[in-house]
């Protein structure tokens, strides 16, 4: 078979105005998608992140995990290793295709879906102890109505008392304080930059230099954290608790990241 025609990222003649959830198709090109992994490091990030995930997954007794943003695979990888079923699903195929591969190479065959968050349940057909949606990957939603829509598509797929984790860079901090991220957790590769580039309420532009000088950008919707929070709780999810680069207190400047767990299960409240 042979390679698709790689294209570079276009974001027309004004980058800044480019809002729009179905961008994200355009971002992951096959060049950038390539050097991905280059940015991930996924013995850096495996050392950072250690079990929290694994940890956070067996406290709820979940088996059987959907990862709704595979990316290159990490996480499916980590969590197959650690004896999870796991269903591998991305909106992007250059994306899926990746993770497939660098999951061959470790010995594992991903059981891979390509869907749309939005019409998530057209496509996976069954039900899950547990959605994870990692890698900042939400932020590619620039549309409110598409993070509710996808947020009660997680909802749908989840078991009565099943759990979504969900993380976000801590935006928060960057439209705050202009802290600039320090990526000692997730983006834990030393030769590559990862930098703001264009921050306002409702775009966050990041642009991603590579050691052969080639560069790359995102164009993101900067989600505050109680935002997510409430949104979580409006599709239903009864009870949220928010982690900061893995611990559960934190002060709020701190964190690069902000990770959530959002429980399905019903509680009833005390009188």
């Amino acid at each position: 078979m042979s390679k698709p025609i790689t294209k570079d990222q276009d974001y027309g003649s004004d980058p800044l105005a480019v809002r729009d959830t179905d961008q994200y198709q355009d971002e992951y090109v096959h060049s950038f998608v390539d050097k991905w992994d280059e940015l991930i490091d996924w013995e850096g990030r495996a050392q950072a992140e250690g079990d929290f995930f694994i940890e956070k997954l067996r406290e709820h007794g979940a088996k059987k995990v959907l990862d709704v943003a595979t990316g290159t695979g990490f996480h499916s990888v980590a969590l197959l290793e650690a004896g999870f079923e796991v269903t591998s699903c991305d909106g992007s195929p250059v994306m899926l295709a990746k993770a497939f591969e660098n999951a061959r190479k470790r010995g594992h065959i991903l059981r891979t879906i390509h869907a749309d968050w939005r019409w998530l349940n057209r496509d996976v057909h069954d039900l899950y102890d547990a959605v994870i949606c990692l890698g900042n990957s939400f932020t590619h939603l620039h549309n409110e109505n598409d993070r509710r829509k996808a947020l009660a598509e997680y909802y749908a797929t989840l078991r009565h008392d099943g759990i979504l984790i969900l993380d976000q860079r801590n935006y928060d901090a960057l439209l705050d304080k202009q802290v600039q991220p320090s990526h000692n957790y997730y983006y834990c590769g030393d030769n590559v930059v990862a930098a703001p580039e264009y921050v306002d309420e409702s775009l966050a532009r990041f642009k991603y230099t590579f050691p052969d000088k080639s560069e790359y950008h995102l164009n993101m919707y900067p989600l505050r954290k109680t935002y997510v929070q409430g949104l979580m709780k409006n599709v239903g999810f009864q009870r949220v608790t928010t982690y900061g680069d893995f611990k559960e207190t934190y002060r709020e400047a701190e964190p690069d990241f902000f990770i959530h767990v959002a429980e399905k299960a019903y509680v009833e409240e005390a009188e």
